[in-house]
C-alpha cells in the first residue's frame, strides 16, 4: 500500500503522518514502514546535540497503522473513525535517531462491538525500540 492509498484510509497529512508504507496487511495485523527523516523539526528542540525521535512519536506510528488495519480490514458504520481511547503497558527499549527506518506491527487481539484491543511494537535495525499495548474505538467522524 503506498501513500495515496494510505492517505484514503486515514485522515492523517503530512506533518503528522508517521507511515509511509503498508508491507502486509492480514485480517487482523499490518505491517508499515515510517523512513525518519533527518530534516524533521522536532529534532531541532529533542535534545538538538543528540537527536532521539519521541517515544510519543513511536507510539503514533502504531496508532495510525491500527487505524489504517481497522478502516481498511473492519466495516465500521459509516461516518464513524477509529480512534485510541487507552494505552496500556508502555515499554521504550532502544532509541529511534535520525535516518532510521522504523518497521511498525500491529495486531489485533480483540475485538468488542466497534472498540478494538491492539498490541504494537517498533522496530529497528531488528531491535524492539517500542512495545505498547492500546485499545481504540469507532466514533463519529468529526465532520
Amino acid at each position: 500500500m503506498d501513500l495515496d492509498q494510505i492517505k484514503a484510509c486515514i485522515p492523517h497529512r503530512e506533518p503528522f503522518l508517521w507511515i509511509d508504507e503498508v508491507l502486509e496487511l492480514t485480517e487482523t495485523s499490518i505491517h508499515c514502514t515510517k523512513y525518519i527523516n533527518p530534516d524533521l523539526p522536532v529534532f531541532q528542540g529533542h535534545y538538538p546535540d543528540f537527536p532521539i525521535l519521541p517515544g510519543v512519536l513511536q507510539c503514533e506510528m502504531a496508532l495510525q497503522a491500527s487505524a489504517i488495519l481497522i478502516s481498511r480490514l473492519h466495516a465500521l458504520e459509516e461516518d464513524k473513525v477509529p480512534v485510541a481511547t487507552r494505552l496500556n503497558n508502555v515499554k521504550f527499549k532502544h532509541m529511534v535517531r535520525p535516518g532510521d527506518t522504523a518497521n511498525v506491527y500491529v495486531e489485533i487481539t480483540e475485538r468488542l462491538s466497534d472498540t478494538f484491543f491492539l498490541t504494537g511494537k517498533i522496530v529497528v535495525d531488528g531491535q524492539v525500540t517500542t512495545r505498547l499495548e492500546f485499545a481504540a474505538t469507532a466514533t463519529n467522524h468529526p465532520s
